[in-house]
């Protein structure tokens, strides 16, 4: 009984066999039957050149009419943000994971008519909470199968993500976990009181400028700022809890901590271990079918705003080696001073 990848290939050749046929017959009337005053041989040669145009023609009509891949994957690497940058004055790593991307990517692979399942590839270390939640929402809401796999790390936001998902797969040497929240604030007061600073600010809400690094942070501010990660947190572990099936008392002894897969995996936080070539298989039966084909589905982006990202990670790569060498010659002078 033949499977459905076999039909596939059937198909596409049926539409690339008819697609050359069609233009082999147009060429041969158009360039040897038709026009008398040109030579057998030109024709010949002209046909030929059109066939092998019209083979590549019909290729890219199968491949839209009848795609190779019925599994999408979409990467989630590096740290999480709203649109894969670091939003401070600073240029960025250009490898961010960037939430408004992965949810487009997501979504379009739903709307695929030959998707049939979600591969969701997680190496990241966390980063933002509502742009990691846009992500894992997108993930829930795919008709589908849903399978995340970890290859180094799938910590804080990252795991938050996998709560979406149906499945996590991880290796055994994977780092899984991080079910927290972390917030974070710069104290410069003691700073500014040494330079002769004066910090003067004009609020209305008794909270507006808590947290605001040029001001010496209450006892008041701070049981504010921590219900703030307090509530985060408790939104997290709920998330998880429900995700991952994992009673909520279980997600919170976790402490946040990070764990190996095999640890993970032993604690429920994963449910297999595997290869890539394991999850794929997993996939497959899932689908009822011998093998799968993973289409890797990338951002949606006009021309000119990929050649502008491309430009940004030579400047990005430019920078850091300059900046690695200034560093280094820093380092010198600082050993060789008396």
């Amino acid at each position: 009984m033949p499977t459905v990848d076999n039909l596939r290939r059937l198909s596409r050749l049926a539409v690339v066999l008819v697609g050359v046929t069609i233009v082999a017959v147009a060429a041969l009337a158009l360039f040897v039957v038709w026009p008398e005053t040109l030579t057998d041989l030109f024709g010949v040669v002209i046909t030929l050149v059109v066939v092998i145009a019209g083979i590549r023609v019909a290729g890219g009509i199968a491949r839209s009419i009848v795609p190779s891949y019925d599994v999408a994957e979409v990467a989630v690497e590096g740290p999480i943000t709203r649109d894969g940058g670091g939003g401070g004055p600073l240029p960025s790593r250009p490898n961010s994971a960037s939430a408004d991307d992965l949810v487009e990517q997501i979504d379009r692979a739903n709307d695929d008519g030959s998707v049939d399942a979600l591969l969701v590839k997680l190496n990241t270390p966390g980063g933002e909470v509502v742009p990691s939640d846009d992500i894992r929402l997108a993930a829930d809401r795919f008709d589908g199968p849903t399978i995340a796999y970890t290859t180094d790390t799938c910590a804080s936001g990252g795991y938050w993500i996998a709560s979406g998902c149906d499945e996590l797969w991880a290796r055994e040497g994977s780092i899984v976990g991080s079910i927290g929240v972390i917030g974070s604030r710069l104290n410069a007061s003691e700073l500014a009181d040494r330079i002769g600073l004066d910090y003067e600010q004009f609020t209305a809400g008794e909270y507006k400028d808590a947290g605001l690094p040029l001001k010496e942070l209450d006892d008041d501010d701070r049981a504010y700022l921590q219900g703030i990660v307090d509530e985060y947190y408790d939104h997290f572990v709920d998330r998880v809890s429900e995700g991952r099936d994992l009673d909520p008392d279980a997600v919170r002894e976790t402490e946040a901590r990070i764990y190996l897969g095999a640890r993970a995996h032993d604690l429920g936080l994963v449910d297999e271990l595997g290869t890539r070539e394991d999850v794929e298989a997993a996939i497959a039966d899932r689908l009822g079918r011998d093998e799968v084909t993973v289409e890797a589905f990338e951002p949606d982006r006009p021309l000119v705003q990929r050649m502008g990202a491309s430009a940004e990670r030579v400047a990005y790569a430019l920078g850091a080696g300059i900046a690695g060498v200034a560093d280094e010659r820093e380092f010198r002078l600082r050993t060789e001073r008396p």
